[in-house]
Formats: structure tokens, sequence, C-alpha cells
């Protein structure tokens, strides 16, 4: 569209002038070359162009030349050489300036060059969101040397469109050291469609703290609009590294129709010049220089490509450091004091500091562990296979040992062979004034540096891990360590990194600290075995300066340890498996899984599930049992939970079987929304079950995808996290921001298995059941535990994590993974996280208990047997219902009938017990009667007419009374198996006429 535009103008244009010529306008100057410029008219389908005239002021001249036709389309100078319009023929730069023939070349940040623009935009997706309006103070600001990004986390794009005639490239130098800043690179057309780009072209790969990475790309021919996107995933309260861009060049324009002049601080010599270079230190120039100009240096001062002399200040005690010279043959140390140079400050003037005198003697410090004094006055390494403390000449191992490999820096009369030490400055690829960090006996610290926002760089490289040769590598998950001792002390806002960069790769931060710190120790444990540089990093403020205004703020490192180092010494021994064979006398390795037995120096294996502890003693004790309801790998490396766990109380015993979670669960909490605006997802990845196979991954899909990419690295990452429980944070794809969902930060929450039990407290671990109240207690939670055993500056002892699994027979297999409400994040503290999976998986397996019986009604002589659940059921999978069942029955006519023949039966049966007694009873009257007779004829009795009482007569006045008890039926029934027994006889009691009564029983 402006290229159209462009031509209707020139046309209009040359139109114009046509007119001028035949009007002859009156009182109207002769135009001269001063009044008008050459521009090319848009190429043609064949490819040709024609040369105009364009006035600067329209109307005030007459006489511009006529149109010529130009240089073919694809024509262009070569480098150092300009298109001269006029003569339509290619001229060299004059000194002072220079060309890059087809291309340009943007190095000057003072202002935003013309045709730079600055675009910010939220990375949320929500546009009516209120956050969003805070975005647009947010822009790359031009920092003299360089373009420096936004600050904060919206997304910013700096954009520059440039139209090519030929295929050509841009190419740029960045500084990218903040992981949580995302950082992208690509290209439009005219008509706002991204062109196609590999990975590793877009996403820029981050560089190391105060280095200068370059970035190339092709360009195509036609128009190319170029983006550099940068926008923050969550900042918090932390403050954001930057990106940096500087000497951005592009190549492939069709003609440079002028020469760019030298920036100030730099001069081209002679005509034809391609670049210019830097005026050399105590020098300085102007703008377009051909050469530099000295400066006064008895009171004045320049860096490198300088654009003015500065006036040396009064010298101060931050002009000159303190070093310990080498010790002597008596064991002797001299202090020392040096001018930092190169020398800027100035003596002898008022207010000026002198330097200390130096030769002060001190006695020298010991040898480090692993060195021993050989009588010249330096501290040599102990040969291969010896050992030594550092006070003591180097000697053998005792048999049946092994020397322990590593370095063990605590005495720092020098920086060791094997460290180096540098210093970046943002602007400059490297400090001008003096290293980074300085030995200062019983320590190192940070050195003053050339200004305050300076990167004090400490390095030491490991070729690579050995370990010992009883300990296989494949039943071992550590294969070194790093521990180092360290504090800082700041007034502004410090801060101190520690990196690591694996097969000389990618530089990543492992743990940074900011402001002051006490003193305090880190320790980073390395679980692949690979060339490996560590690098710290102090830098005082993260503010663009040039002044040392903070130069007393300091990082000190107390001692640094490695362990198993390929390349290092021995200060220990340890003892190592021996060969079975009499003949063999030397150290064997032990098969995976297997402890030197401190009697017998045999490889045995560990007991059943039980790990190898990586720095286990010899013996026994160098296994370690797994906890409750888990289990070792074979190897013995780990331990982890095979998906079933047991619990009994009582006489209950509960059986789970887990594995129907899942392999892997997964929860995205939020979403949330920073100060900006920024919408973002915590992603947690949860494995529960399953060993070293089935870990959870969380990877980096914006810093890893061009490394993995370029590097042939597996899909996780040299940067993805693989362990039981990760997370990442999430941004979604946005129409403002980056066109796909971003993951970054990603971190381990738990790396050790610890057990799982109904119990509340595992190994110092507390789950919290308050944060999950539980409405049923008939089947108890069980609380997965777990620990990160690598720290971190407000989790020293690392982070731990509970996941709490909970039957519910109303939800699927998989369940639902939440947090706490109390605590979205889904930590409390920072440092122990809880889960909560709720879940019909996590039901008991069923048994016989969990079903019961139901009888039918017995209908036509079948009756059915039903089997069913307790409600509500608690329990899933294991055993099944039988089946219903169907069995004869005698139904209620049988019973009817048969009750009924019982009652006739038992109404006989009385009626004839009724009649029996009854003639029984006759029978024993008469007999009785007989009796009194008899009686009263041996007692001379008067005989009775009657035993019955006669009518009239009153039965009180009689003197004697016979009293007749009725026998009970039980009474009779005695009776009756008393005959039975022989017993003929009756009893008769007679009583006296005194009230008393014959009882007759």
């Amino acid at each position: 569209m402006r290229s159209s535009a462009r031509f209707v103008a020139r046309c209009a244009l040359i139109l114009l002038h046509t007119l001028c010529l035949m009007d002859g306008a009156k009182g109207q100057q002769q135009c001269t070359e001063m009044d008008y410029y050459y521009e090319y008219t848009e190429c043609d389908s064949t490819g040709s162009r024609w040369r105009v005239a364009i006035p600067k002021h329209p109307g005030s001249c007459t006489g511009l030349p006529q149109p010529v036709r130009g240089t073919e389309c694809t024509f262009s100078c070569k480098a150092g050489e300009f298109l001269e319009m006029s003569a339509q023929e290619c001229t060299q730069c004059a000194a002072g300036s220079y060309s890059l023939g087809s291309g340009i070349r943007f190095d000057q940040w003072d202002t935003m060059p013309s045709g730079f623009s600055s675009l910010a935009t939220s990375l949320g997706n929500d546009l009516h969101r209120d956050a969003q309006l805070s975005c647009n103070s947010s822009s790359w600001v031009p920092q003299g040397n360089y373009l420096e990004s936004n600050r904060d986390e919206c997304t910013v794009s700096l954009i520059y469109a440039v139209h090519l005639k030929k295929q050509g490239s841009v190419s740029f130098e960045y500084q990218y050291p903040d992981k949580t800043l995302l950082f992208e690179f690509f290209i439009q057309n005219d008509q706002c469609q991204e062109m196609d780009q590999s990975a590793d072209t877009k996403w820029l790969k981050l560089t190391n703290h105060g280095e200068w990475a370059t970035h190339t790309v092709d360009l195509k021919s036609g128009t190319n609009i170029l983006y550099w996107r940068t926008g923050g995933v969550v900042m918090g309260s932390n403050v954001v590294k930057p990106v940096l861009l500087k000497n951005i060049q592009i190549e492939g324009v069709a003609y440079t129709s002028e020469c760019f002049p030298c920036k100030a601080g730099t001069f081209s010599r002679v005509p034809g010049s391609s670049v210019c270079e830097s005026c050399p230190r105590d020098t300085y120039s102007g703008h377009g220089a051909s050469s530099c100009t000295p400066c006064n240096t008895s009171t004045q001062y320049a860096e490198e490509e300088s654009a003015e002399c500065k006036n040396r200040p009064p010298c101060s005690k931050k002009d000159y450091f303190q070093i310990h010279a080498p010790c002597d043959q008596e064991g002797k140390t001299q202090v020392m004091y040096k001018w930092i140079e190169p020398k800027i400050c100035l003596e002898g003037v008022s207010g000026a500091e002198t330097l200390p005198e130096s030769g002060e003697q001190e006695e020298c410090p010991p040898c480090n562990p692993g060195f021993y004094n050989n009588d010249t006055a330096t501290c040599s390494p102990c040969p291969t296979g010896t050992y030594s403390d550092g006070l003591k000449p180097c000697q053998r191992c005792p048999a049946g040992t092994e020397p322990i490999l590593g370095y063990e820096y605590k005495w720092w009369n020098v920086l060791p062979s094997n460290m180096k030490t540098s210093c970046f400055n943002v602007g400059n690829s490297k400090c001008d004034r003096m290293s980074g960090w300085e030995a200062a006996r019983d320590h190192i610290h940070s050195g003053a540096g050339g200004s305050d926002n300076d990167y004090l760089i400490l390095n030491i490289h490991v070729p690579g891990f050995k370990l010992p040769t009883s300990v296989s590598t494949q039943s071992v998950t550590e294969f070194g360590r790093i521990t180092f001792e360290f504090e800082t002390a700041c007034t502004a806002d410090c801060e101190f990194y520690f990196m690591m960069d694996i097969n000389r790769k990618s530089t990543t931060v492992v743990q940074s600290w900011e402001k002051t710190q006490k003193r305090q120790t880190y320790t980073h444990v390395m679980t692949k075995n690979a060339p490996v540089s560590f690098t710290w990093a102090f830098q005082r403020t993260n503010q663009p300066s040039d002044v040392r205004r903070y130069v007393n703020d300091v990082a000190r490192i107390f001692s640094i340890t490695v362990t198993n180092a390929v390349d290092g010494v021995s200060s220990s021994c340890r003892a190592c498996a021996l060969s079975t064979q009499a003949s063999s006398s030397g150290c064997v390795p032990c098969p995976p899984g297997h402890y030197i037995d401190s009697v017998t120096s045999k490889c045995l294996e560990c007991p059943r599930n039980s790990y190898l502890q990586p720095h286990g003693t010899s013996g026994s004790d160098a296994c370690k049992a797994c906890g409750p309801a888990s289990r070792s790998d074979k190897d013995h490396k780990l331990c982890y939970s095979d998906c079933h766990f047991t619990h009994t109380e009582g006489n209950v015993t509960l059986t789970f079987d887990f594995s129907l979670l899942g392999s892997a669960g997964s929860l995205m909490n939020g979403p949330k929304f920073t100060s900006k605006g920024t919408k973002y997802f915590h992603m947690f990845n949860i494995s529960l079950c399953g060993g070293q196979d089935h870990m959870a991954v969380c990877s980096d899909n914006v810093t890893d995808v061009s490394v993995s990419s370029s590097q042939g690295e597996k899909a996780e990452g040299p940067s993805a996290v693989k362990t039981f429980i990760c997370q990442s944070t999430i941004i979604p794809a946005s129409r403002q921001g980056f066109h796909s969902a971003l993951s970054s930060q990603s971190i381990n929450l738990a790396d050790t298995f610890l057990g799982a039990t109904v119990d509340d407290n595992l190994d110092g671990i507390q789950a919290r059941p308050a944060l999950f109240p539980k409405k049923s207690k008939k089947v108890p939670d069980v609380n997965f535990f777990y620990r990160s055993l690598e720290g971190t500056s407000s989790c020293e002892s690392g982070r731990s994590t509970v996941v709490t699994l909970r039957c519910n027979p109303e939800m699927s297999t998989k369940g639902v993974v939440s947090v706490p409400s109390e605590c979205p994040e889904g930590t409390c503290d920072g440092c122990t996280f809880h889960f909560f999976w709720e879940s019909s998986g996590a039901c008991p397996t069923c048994t016989e208990r969990d079903y019961h019986l139901i009888e039918g009604v017995c209908k036509g002589g079948h009756q059915d047997m039903l089997y069913v659940w307790t409600e509500p059921k608690l329990c899933i999978g294991g055993v099944t219902l039988p089946e219903k069942k169907t069995v004869p029955c005698e139904g209620m006519e049988f019973w009817t009938r048969l009750g009924a023949g019982m009652g006739i039966f038992t109404a006989v049966l009385l009626v004839c017990l009724t009649c029996y007694f009854w003639k029984k009873n006759k029978r024993l009257e008469y007999k009785y009667s007989r009796l009194v007779m008899s009686a009263n004829k041996d007692c001379e009795m008067p005989v009775a007419d009657s035993c019955a009482v006669m009518e009239g007569e009153n039965e009180g006045d009689m003197e004697d009374e016979v009293v007749y008890t009725k026998p009970s039926l039980l009474g009779k029934l005695k009776a009756i198996a008393s005959k039975g027994n022989g017993e003929r006889y009756e009893n008769v009691q007679l009583n006296s006429s005194h009230s008393k009564a014959l009882v007759w029983s």
C-alpha cells in the first residue's frame, strides 16, 4: 500500500513537473541540485524503473531534470559504496562513514530509529479487562548502545517493515538471560500472515548473564515485517531481566543511496569502509569522525568507544584491591594492594586516598584437601591413587579401599587452576576494568567491576563424573553433587545466580537469591553423567548504570565441593568390593542394587523393598527400607507404589487397587491474573503409581523447543522435569499475544516416594484433614507422602507433598484432583503441597461382606434368592454379586393344612386325656371311700353313711373335717408314672378334729 502511494505521488510530481515546464511560469528561479533529490519509481512488470527528480519544496523553482530510465531493479552496490543517483553509479563512502552496499544497519539507540515502532498488548484473553490499560506504558526503550525490552509481563512487540528486492537476511545481537520472560522473533508478509519459520529460528535461546548471542534468519524478497516480541509469564515480586537488542543488520535491499555516518566513539579512517572501528581507550570521537581525538590523560580518561573524555576523580578505597602473594619457602604470604587497572583516579589531590603499603606477612593457609605442600611453597594435587587431607603428605589408600575423587575448596590464597573469573557489562561484551572475583584467604568475593550492573562471573568446568568402582551406574540416581557455602551483603537490588550448562548447550539458572542473604549452604544433585559447567554470577543492580555507586555490595563464597569429579583429587578413601577370586586383590564393581559388606568386602544385594542410598556407608546401612505400602524397583534405585494398599482395623481388612485411577493425574487450577492482566494457570502432573518409566513430565515448550530440535534431545527437552509430581505455568493461546499455549517455569515438587498410610503424619510431613472435610468415616482416606530432596531458597529442606485419596462411589474411576480452597495455589506455606483426589477408584476392593441376601416370597413352590450390595456401596471391583437363584419351597397352603391337622390332633388328645383322668378320679374316690370305711371299722369309729356332707348339715359344726385336694394335671401324670414303677398304693393323711384336715395327695 505504501509503495503504491509513493508511486502515485511520484507520478503526480512528474506530471506537475511537466506542466510547470509547459507553462514556463515567469518569476520563478531555475532549480539547482540543492532544490531536489532523486528517487526511483516502482519497478514495472519488465523489471525496469525510472529515475525522477523530486522537489524538496514543490513550486519553489522550475527546470527540474527530465525523468530518465534507471538502473535494473536487481542492481546493488558493494559494501563500502553507495549509489550516486545523479550519475547512477556506485561511489565509495567518504571517510567517517560506512555502507553495507545492499544492507542497512542499526547500531545507535539514543532514540528509536525511524521505521521502528513498539506495540504493547496483554497476554490475557479478556479484551475488556481494566488491567490491560496498564500495558500502555510498556515499550522497548533505547539505552544508547542497545535497546531494552519492558520489565513487566506485558507483551511488547518491536516492529520494523522492510521491502527487499532480492532474498536477504536479518541478523542481530541479543541478551536473553531470564527464562521467566518469553522471547520470540517472527516475520509476517504484507498480508499480515506469519511466514513459515522453524522453531529454532522463532524461539530464541537463553544466554549467559552478560553475554551476547547472534541470531540470523533468512528473508524472502518482497515486504517483510519483522517482530521481536517479549512477554512475561508470572512475575510476582521478582525483578524481570529484560531482553537487550543491538546491531540489527538487514541484507537484501536494492540499493543504498547514501552512506551512514559513524556513531560517536567510532571512526572510519579510509574511504569505502563497510564498518566503523571503535576508538581506543583514552580517546574519543564525535558523530561521523574519521579519526579519534586523544584525551588529556593527566586529568582525563575515556573508556573504549567513548564519545567524550571524563575527568579523573580523586582516588578512593573503591579504586584498589587486596591480594595475597604466592607462599614462600617459609610458608608466609604477603598482603599486596594494587590499583584497579586501568587506573582512572588521581592521587595527590584533595580528598584522594593513597594506596596502602604492601608487604605485611601472614601465615599461608593450608592446602585444600586432595593437595599437598611439595616444599616449593605451592600446593600440588596428590598423584593418582593417593589422598591427603591437605595437612599431611599424600598416601595410598589401604587395601580394600579406593580414593574418593572430587574437589573440596575451602582455602583461597589463589583461585584454583580449573576456575575462571570474568566480568560482563550489559552494554558491552566484557568489563573494562578488572576480573570478576578475588581470592581472600578463607573465601572468595566479588570484585568492584566497572559499573554497578556488571555481571561478575565465576566458573568451574567439570568434564564428567566417575562413580566409585563398586557402585553400579545402573543402581544410582545421583552421579555427583556440588555444594557451596555463601552469603551476600547488599544495599541495592543485587542478585546472586547459580547456573549450569550441560554439554555446552544451554545455560540455565538453577537457583537465584536476591538482596542480602545470611551465610548458608546450597546443594545441587547431578542426575546425568555429562560434562557440565557451573557458574556463579553476581550483579549489584539490574538497572542501567555506568558508575560504581554500590561497590561495597558483595557476594562471598566460603567453600565449594564437587563429588565424583572425573578429574578431581582425593581427600579420603572408601571401602570397595573385592573380587571373589583369591588371585585378585583389586576393587571390582558391584551389580546394581548391591552394597559392600563391611566384614567380607563382598557385594550383597539390598534386602527386598529397600533402596541403595547414593551416599550410604559400607555395610547394610547403605540400604534404606522403603516406606509403608511401597516397594523398590529391581535395581534398588527408588521406592514407588504399585497401586495396591491394604488397611486392617479390628477384624476388617480393606484392600485398595489404585490402578483404576490411571497412570497419572492432572490438575489445572485457575485462572489467575497478574497485576498487568496476564491470564495464567498452574498445571500439576501427578504420577501415583509406578517407577522410573511412569514418571510425570512437565516440559517447557518455549525455551526448550529450539534446544531440543537443534540438539536432538528427547521430547522432554533439556529443561523438562521428570518426577513423581511437577508443576508448570501455562499461558493460554491469545489472539493478542502468543499464538499457542505456552508452558514454562516447570518445577519439581516430589522426587522421592515416602509411603502411603491412613495416618496423618509420615517422616515429619503432616497431612491436614481439615483442608478436606469428610462426611463419612466408613472408608478411611489414604495419604501418599512425597518429598523433593532439592532445596530452594525458601525451602532449605526441599518441598514436600501429600496426595489424599478419598473414596466417592458417585464419581468416575478417574475422579477429580483438586487443591484446598484455603490454598488455591496448592500450598499454604510455599513448601508443603496438598492435593485431594476424590474418585470411585479410591474405594476398597469389594468382598463378601459388602453384599447381603434377600429371600423372595415362596410362590408356586419356588422361591427367589437375590444378592444386593449394601448401601451405600463403598467398594469397587473385587468379587461380583452371586447370580440370582431360585430354590424349591413349601407354600402357605401346606403349612395351613399342617397346622389344621396338628390342631385337630391336639384337640382329640386333650379330650382323651380329660376322659382318662376323669375315669381315674372316680376310681380313686371309690378306693378312698373303701379306705375310710376300713379305717372306721378298725378304730371302731361310727360308720359314716356317706363321705359327702349331708343336706342340712353345717360344715362348721363338724369336729373332724376331711379336706380333699384335687390333684393337678402334673400331679396326676406323676402318679401314673409311679404306677409304672410298681407303686400300687396311695397315701392318705388323717388329721384330728382340731382344725386339722385330711389331705389326700
